[in-house]
């Protein structure tokens, strides 16, 4: 149970379901409630299959390509903190509107839920706590972003304009936190493998 929520709480900040709902709202203008609904279900399943896909065979690819997980951490670290700098300094989140019949799977599902940043955060989160509690972390989150997709204007009245963009603000400074402590683990792991090295 400590394995999930210390997988569930960088996924939360990852997946920034406050901070799409706004992007959502937009997206969706003008759509049936029966056109949301289906959008919300696309959306939440494309999300789920590829970010479990990559989860699966991510090490696979590691390994593959010689890549170790400390450079996995401190690469994976700075691109969480580019991420989630720029989403601190953007004054606005701006989508161009796609089809609507695509518009669950790309952008929604990929990569505004399943994006670099939780792909990357569920690689790490994988080597550091486990498969199973880490996929549960992250189906549960994509579960809650699509929870909020559905109750997004409800959300929107209950928050305000100002309301959300402060919860955003506040979900990217976490990650930057966050991005920042992964870097630092894979420094000490390059660390200790070096002393390793040293002392054999």
């Amino acid at each position: 149970m400590k394995a999930f929520w210390l997988s569930f709480v960088p996924l939360f900040v990852a997946v920034d379901a406050i901070g799409l709902f706004p992007i959502f709202l937009g997206l969706t203008e003008g759509m049936g409630g029966k056109e949301i609904r289906r959008t919300i279900r696309q959306s939440v399943v494309t999300a789920a299959l590829v970010a479990l896909g990559f989860l699966g065979g991510g090490s696979a690819l590691m390994r593959l390509l010689g890549i170790t997980v400390a450079d996995f951490m401190v690469a994976g670290g700075v691109l969480l903190f580019v991420i989630s700098l720029a989403d601190l300094l953007a004054t606005k989140k701006r989508l161009r509107k796609p089809d609507g019949e695509s518009l669950g799977a790309v952008p929604l599902g990929v990569p505004l839920i399943a994006g670099p940043a939780v792909l990357t955060t569920t690689l790490l989160l994988s080597n550091e706590y486990g498969a199973f509690p880490t996929a549960l972390a992250l189906v549960s989150n994509i579960c809650l972003a699509g929870a909020v997709f559905w109750f997004a204007p409800a959300i929107n009245r209950l928050l305000g304009q100002t309301g959300a963009r402060t919860a955003s603000k506040i979900s990217s400074l976490l990650l930057a936190a966050i991005a920042v402590m992964i870097v630092r683990k894979g420094i000490l792991a390059f660390v200790a493998a070096g002393l390793g090295q040293g002392s054999g």
